[in-house]
C-alpha cells in the first residue's frame, strides 16, 4: 500500500513540476532585479557593479508631485470599479434571476457576457469608436445640434469612462457568482415569505439580500487587495498625454519611468512600492474575509 501511495505522490509532484519550473523563472528569478530600487542603477554597470545608495530612490518618489497625483487617480479608479463590478452584478444578477423564460434569460446571459473575453487591445478600438471626435456619441450629438466633444481627451471625465467601461466588460462574468449563490439559497424561505404575504420586493429585502450577504461581504472584502492594481492594459490602451493628470495610474507611470524615460532605479522602487503595500492589503483582506465570511484558503 505505501509503495503505491508513493508512486501516486510521484505522479502528482511529476503533474505539478512544469508549473513550478515556470513560477521560479518567471516570478523568483527576476525577483533578483529588486536590488535596483536600492541602487543609482547603471546598464553598463549591471546589477552587481551599480553604486548603492539605499532608499534614496524612495525618497524622491515621494517628493515628485507625480507620484502623489498618480496614487489618488489609482485609488480613485481601483475604488470605483471596485464598488460598481459589486453592485451591477448584484442588481443584474437579481434581475436576472426573476426571469422566468428560460430561452430569453440564456440569451440575456450569453450577450452580457460576452466582452469579458474580448481583451482591451480590442474592446479599446470599441471605446473609442464610440466615444472618438467622430464616433457613434458625437454622431449623434450632430443630429441635434451640439459641437463634438473629445471624450477620449477630456481630463475630467476620463476616470468615469474608464471605470464605466470596465464594468460593461465585466459586470455579466461577475454576475455568474451571484446567480450561484442564489440556487443555493432554500426554496422554503420563499414558500415562507409568500405565506406571509409578501411580495417580490418584500423577499427580496428580507430573504435574498440576507442569504447574499456573506457572498456580498467576501467579493468586497478580497476587493481590498487589489485597491492598487487600477488595470494597466485598459488605462494604457485608453489614454494619452492630454489625460495624465486624471487617468495616469501606478502601473502606467512606472511603464513609462522604466521603459521610456529610461529611469530603471526610479521604476523598480515604485513597483517594489506599490508591491509591499498590495502584498499588506492582500494579507489583511484575508484577515477580514476570515472574520466576517470564514472564508480562508489555508
Amino acid at each position: 500500500m505505501r509503495g503505491k501511495r508513493g508512486n501516486v505522490e510521484k505522479h502528482y509532484y511529476l503533474m505539478v513540476l512544469p508549473g513550478l519550473v515556470w513560477l521560479f523563472l518567471f516570478s523568483i528569478v527576476p525577483m533578483v532585479g529588486i536590488v535596483m530600487a536600492f541602487q543609482d542603477y547603471n546598464p553598463g554597470l549591471g546589477i552587481f557593479g551599480s553604486e548603492w545608495i539605499g532608499l534614496e530612490n524612495f525618497r524622491y518618489l515621494m517628493q515628485l508631485d507625480d507620484s502623489k497625483q498618480v496614487i489618488i487617480n489609482t485609488l480613485i479608479i481601483s475604488s470605483g470599479k471596485i464598488v460598481l463590478n459589486l453592485l451591477v452584478p448584484l442588481v443584474f444578477a437579481l434581475l436576472l434571476n426573476e426571469v422566468t423564460q428560460l430561452q430569453y434569460k440564456k440569451l440575456v446571459q450569453t450577450i452580457v457576457y460576452l466582452p469579458h473575453f474580448i481583451s482591451w487591445v480590442i474592446m479599446a478600438s470599441i471605446v473609442i469608436n464610440i466615444f472618438g471626435y467622430r464616433g457613434a456619441i458625437n454622431t449623434i450629438r450632430s443630429w441635434f445640434g451640439l459641437e463634438p466633444r473629445l471624450f477620449m481627451a477630456d481630463p475630467s471625465i476620463f476616470r468615469q469612462l474608464v471605470i464605466g467601461t470596465d464594468v460593461w466588460k465585466s459586470f455579466g462574468f461577475n454576475a455568474v457568482i451571484f446567480l450561484a449563490a442564489l440556487t443555493s439559497i432554500n426554496p422554503n424561505l420563499y414558500e415562507a415569505a409568500t405565506i406571509d404575504g409578501a411580495n417580490r420586493w418584500q423577499k427580496t429585502r428580507y430573504v435574498t439580500l440576507p442569504e447574499l450577504k456573506p457572498t456580498i461581504v467576501l467579493l468586497g472584502v478580497l476587493g481590498l487587495g487589489n485597491i492598487l492594481n487600477a488595470g494597466f492594459d485598459q488605462v494604457y490602451n485608453l489614454y494619452n498625454p492630454l489625460v495624465y493628470s486624471t487617468g495616469d495610474i501606478l502601473d502606467t507611470w512606472i511603464y513609462r519611468l522604466g521603459l521610456t524615460n529610461l529611469q530603471f532605479s526610479l521604476a523598480t522602487a515604485a513597483g517594489l512600492f506599490k508591491s509591499v503595500v498590495s502584498f499588506v492589503l492582500i494579507t489583511i483582506s484575508y484577515v477580514l474575509a476570515y472574520k466576517f465570511a470564514d472564508y480562508k484558503i489555508f
